[in-house]
């Protein structure tokens, strides 16, 4: 920067989820390094249907949707888990595992009961996969991924997160579930982390 100058103004980036628990999380990973805005209530902008049949493509139209509502940059991002011996899934059905309006508990018990003939770890192998996507008004888009490997413990444990953190036990972690993790200790390993600092280090290089 130049003696005197101004240091350049951020580009406000308005967060395009409507998952609370989501939000919050980006929030921590990103903290002060982006200026984000807080999505516009449902009744200004709906929820959006996430109808593609990959990561990529809900989190495009997540991150369209709040650029056309706000006129602003918007910063969606679009998670979920896989297990191999589920050939993949839940995958993007992730929050609508146990049906449409499932809570997190009970797609946790309908993932357990559909591992419970399979107790080896080596055969409860799953990923956590998360990818974000900056869209700008003109069109431009920035897309990072990130994803982290582990298993499907066998019972819940942990409070702390949400979704399928109970029974996730990351590859790169110590044993513990990612419910049993602070944030801290969570996002330096978590797919939502990776993939955020992936996008961090674009708009760096930028």
């Amino acid at each position: 920067m130049v003696d005197g100058a101004a240091p350049a103004r951020r580009e406000p980036v308005v967060l395009a989820s409507a998952n609370p628990k989501k939000a919050d999380e980006i929030r921590w990973v990103l903290g002060d390094r982006m200026d984000l805005v807080p999505r516009p209530s449902e009744d200004e902008v709906p929820e959006v249907v996430e109808d593609q049949d990959t990561f990529l493509g809900n989190a495009r139209l997540k991150a369209a949707a709040l650029v056309a509502a706000t006129g602003l940059a918007a910063l969606a991002d679009d998670s979920g888990l896989e297990v191999d011996a589920l050939d993949g899934a839940p995958g993007v059905w992730s929050a609508r595992y146990a049906g449409e309006h499932a809570t997190d508990a009970d797609n946790v018990a309908k993932l357990l009961a559909a591992l419970a003939d399979r107790p080896d770890p080596v055969a409860r192998r799953a990923r956590f996969r998360s990818v974000v996507v900056l869209q700008r008004p003109d069109g431009s888009e920035l897309v990072a991924d990130g994803t982290v490997e582990g298993h499907i413990a066998t019972a819940a444990r942990g409070d702390s997160g949400f979704g399928y953190d109970p029974v996730f036990v990351p590859d790169d972690g110590d044993g513990r579930t990612f419910a049993e993790m602070d944030p801290a200790d969570k996002h330096a390993i978590s797919h939502r982390g990776r993939s955020l600092e992936a996008l961090l280090a674009q708009l760096s290089a930028a």
